[in-house]
Parts: C-alpha cells; structure tokens; sequence
C-alpha cells in the first residue's frame, strides 16, 4: 500500500494512498491504521453511521466530516484490547464550537454480570476549545489507574490539521501534538478487554466533536515521536 507524506503547518504528516484496511493485527511490530475515506469498514471492522456525517477533501485524500451536534461513528473493534503497551495517534481537525469535545473513544466492553463494580474502561482523545485554539486531553481508565493529561497553556489553532498520539512504555503515559511532548505521568496500566469504538462523539453519544478525522493508528509498543506511523 503506497504511503505518501504531505506538508501542512511545516509538518510532514503521514497518510495512506488507498483505501482503509488494517496493516496488522494483534502480536505484530507493525501498527493498525485506519483511513477514514469512506463512512463503512473502516479498517476491515463494521461501522454504524449516526447523524450525518460527511465525506470531505483533506491534503491527505478524503476524511470524515463531523457537524459538532449528533454526527458519530461506531466500529465494531477495539484495537488496543490486550495491549500491554501502546501508541495511539490520530491525524485530525478541530474546527472549534463546544469547549469540551470528546471525539475517539476506544471502550471495553462491560461485562455481563458485575456491571456495577466494572470501572468503565476506555481510552479516549478530547480536546478543550479555547476562543479560536484548542487543547488535547488524552485520558486512559482501567482497574487501578485513571489518568488524564490536559495543559491548557499548550495551545493550537483550530482550523489546521494536526497530529496527536498517547503512549505508554510499561511505566510512563505520555501524550504529543505534531510530535511535541505535552505532559506525562507515571501510570499502573493494565491492558483493556476486547469492545468498541466511537469516533465523532464519547461512546454514550455526548460531547460531539467538530471538524474532520482522516486517520488513526493503533501500535502495541510504545514509539518515539520519530516513529510515529502518520507523522513522517
């Protein structure tokens, strides 16, 4: 599959030249990428459309559209279910509204008896609107950790496409914006059960975010941002 880098803010940012399909599974040194090109399978897992979001033109080839009020994406799969440790990334645009938007979230599904005492595992990726800026927040939550990294004095400009990532080394969770540290933390993860994703809104269709997704990678290691799949 041809992979090509564009330009955009003095970044060379990543991107796949077809359609979107998972480059690996579980066990493998190489990451999952999925390319939101189209609004089904995405990444070879089934999708369920809410709202309306739209297909829409990037620098990097078509990305997904989300209106900022009941637009969402649901996929079958959570792509980090096992991970011991992980790298996160998504190629993404804010494009300003709500202040708190809360726009991927990886959820482990609950179990089916004990509902009560599960601690509601997730990853997610938020952002925090500021006027014409924004802020990434990146949270993870399991049992016996909770950690979220948010530094509203880092800021960037809505209406540009960026890079963010999370990744945790076996004692260290950070996060990073086009490559650049944000913050980090010691954090006692423990790796997530197999469940779902949503994109576009929090899994319990809250907080919908507006501006467009083009890609995300999943990789189960934890990699330097000089490594990161879709920041080249």
């Amino acid at each position: 599959m041809a992979r090509r880098s564009v330009l955009v803010g003095g970044l060379a940012l990543a991107t796949s030249g077809s359609a979107s399909r998972s480059l690996a599974r579980a066990g493998s040194a190489q990451p999952e990428v999925w390319t939101f090109d189209r609004l089904a399978a995405i990444g070879g897992h089934a999708v369920t459309v809410e709202g309306q979001p739209q297909l829409t033109d990037s620098p990097f080839g078509r990305a997904v559209r989300f209106d900022g009020v009941d637009d969402a994406l649901f996929i079958d799969n959570h792509p980090l279910a096992g991970a011991e440790h992980f790298t996160f990334e998504a190629l993404f645009r804010p494009d300003g509204g709500a202040h708190e938007q809360r726009w991927f979230h990886l959820q482990e599904t609950p179990p089916a008896t004990g509902a009560e005492q599960w601690p509601g595992t997730r990853f997610l990726f938020e952002i925090r609107v500021y006027d014409r800026q924004w802020c990434l927040d990146a949270f993870t939550k399991g049992p016996g950790y909770n950690q979220v990294l948010i530094f509203p004095d880092k800021l960037h400009p809505v209406g540009e496409w960026a890079h963010v990532a999370q990744t945790y080394d076996g004692a260290t969770y950070r996060s990073f914006v086009n490559g650049v540290l944000q913050g980090e933390a010691p954090l006692a993860f423990r790796p997530q059960g197999a469940g779902a994703t949503s994109v576009g809104c929090r899994f319990n269709r809250v907080n919908h975010f507006n501006g467009a997704v083009r890609a995300a990678a999943f990789s189960r290691r934890a990699l330097a941002p000089s490594a990161f799949s879709l920041l080249k």
